[in-house]
């Protein structure tokens, strides 16, 4: 949001992914309205939220005009048709929440690839975007290491978060290892062009 603002650019960001990443929150934290936790979780389940609706706005209101809609092509029925048939398929309960929550689950293992998509396509990405992208996929790294924790300590175990979260991790492994070796040692991240 403060690369947005900063620079009244949403260029190289793809507006798809953070539309899923908007859906993804929407339909997880829908037990805003069922249930309470604690303060820390409802003010932080909001700020998500925000966040992920003022991105979209920022995207396709706002900075419309620098919006890369040529390069942001990703279909996205081809994730939001697998992925709703399969919260149907395979939740823990079937009800609309529990659905929902599944659901949220599914979509955030993919919800990047638009992003990724859109990078495959252009070639580059700044520097900016590629730290927002390694931290998003250190962010979920960093879940395999709290699952492999719960269930030593907890004996808790999430099949369906942890199998999704481990397919958004692959997801980002050929981007770690660019990140890796271009990024960190002060280059821009490019890809090779297919002739």
């Amino acid at each position: 949001l403060l690369k947005i603002q900063k620079s009244k650019s949403c260029a190289g960001i793809s507006g798809k992914s953070q539309i899923l990443f908007a859906l993804v929150f929407t339909t997880r934290y829908l037990d805003l309205f069922t249930t309470f936790i604690s303060v820390y979780n409802t003010v932080m389940k909001v700020i998500f939220l925000i966040c992920a609706y003022v991105t979209v706005y920022m995207i396709y209101v706002k900075f419309r005009k620098t919006f890369d809609s040529e390069n942001d092509s990703f279909r996205l029925e081809f994730l939001l048709v697998p992925v709703t048939g399969l919260s149907f398929l395979e939740n823990h309960s079937f009800t609309p929440l529990e659905i929902l929550w599944t659901f949220s689950i599914y979509l955030e293992s993919v919800a990047i690839l638009p992003q990724l998509f859109m990078i495959s396509k252009t070639g580059e990405a700044e520097t900016i975007t590629t730290h927002y992208l390694f931290f998003l996929g250190l962010y979920r790294a960093l879940y395999i290491a709290n699952w492999v924790w719960r269930y030593y300590t907890e004996n808790f175990y999430d099949q369906i978060a942890v199998v999704s979260g481990v397919v958004q991790t692959i997801f980002y492994c050929d981007f770690f290892y660019l990140y890796v070796t271009k990024v960190l040692k002060g280059k821009k991240l490019s890809l090779p062009m297919p002739v």
